[in-house]
């Protein structure tokens, strides 16, 4: 992860929850998503990698009983809940990958990387080391964004997200070059904001892709954003793409 990206999201750790979690359902849906597909049971060893406030490890953690939650961002890990079932070790995907920070699990039977991937640089290097790190069995999971999006953004930003988001395809080739068995899936969740609310997390960068603007670049996005959305709600189709490898 660049140094510009951990920043951001040391500044956003605050309001980090109130930006993404939408709302409960979005919330209960996502994770189904990411249960179902990593298909974890109680007792099995879980890595969120990238796990932010740990959103989701706090609900991966109900059904398995422990989870380690990796990032790199020392803001992220302090919003985590001061609970022992999460333990919390500070590094990027890459270090993991390359062996120079080791986990205290070893191997393990799921590990999720969810809106992540598109931070890392050299990607088949790392999903080849993260595939190292799964038991006989074991189930890696990306969660990301297609090439395309519905968010109600600006056009410098929607153009900005196709020339840097990588394709799903891409990934799961990736996975199995390294040796796993992939399985691609892709799922559908309506949200509809507060137009208000939507400036305002626009505003504060909720998005990393957001932080390539500069303020002057992201107050007239926000202008162009009030034009082409004059109504009191937006409304969009957020979807997103699951990879699944799986290791023999």
């Amino acid at each position: 992860m660049r140094e510009e990206t951990r920043t951001h999201y040391d500044h956003l750790a605050p309001v980090y929850d109130h930006n993404w979690a939408y709302n409960p359902d979005f919330l209960e849906w996502m994770s189904g998503c990411i249960l179902t597909r990593l298909r974890v049971t109680h007792g099995d060893r879980v890595v969120d990698v990238g796990c932010g406030t740990g959103l989701y490890a706090r609900r991966l953690v109900e059904r398995t009983g422990s989870v380690v939650c990796v990032d790199p961002s020392a803001g992220m890990l302090d919003q985590i809940p001061d609970d022992p079932r999460l333990v919390v070790v500070r590094a990027s995907a890459e270090d993991l990958a390359s062996g120079s920070v080791l986990l205290p699990e070893g191997r393990f039977e799921a590990i999720l990387v969810k809106e992540a991937i598109h931070h890392v640089t050299d990607r088949g290097a790392v999903i080849g080391g993260l595939a190292t790190l799964l038991a006989p069995g074991g189930r890696l999971l990306i969660v990301m964004l297609p090439t395309s999006i519905e968010y109600p953004l600006f056009q410098a930003a929607h153009d900005r997200f196709r020339e840097l988001q990588p394709d799903p395809q891409a990934i799961a080739a990736m996975m199995g070059d390294a040796g796993l068995a992939v399985e691609l899936s892709y799922d559908d969740f309506p949200l509809a904001f507060p137009t208000q609310r939507y400036v305002a997390m626009v505003g504060a960068r909720y998005l990393s892709l957001l932080s390539i603007f500069n303020d002057e670049e992201l107050a007239a996005g926000i202008a162009e954003i009030r034009r082409r959305y004059p109504g009191e709600w937006v409304e969009f189709r957020d979807r997103f793409a699951f990879v699944v490898g799986i290791a023999s």
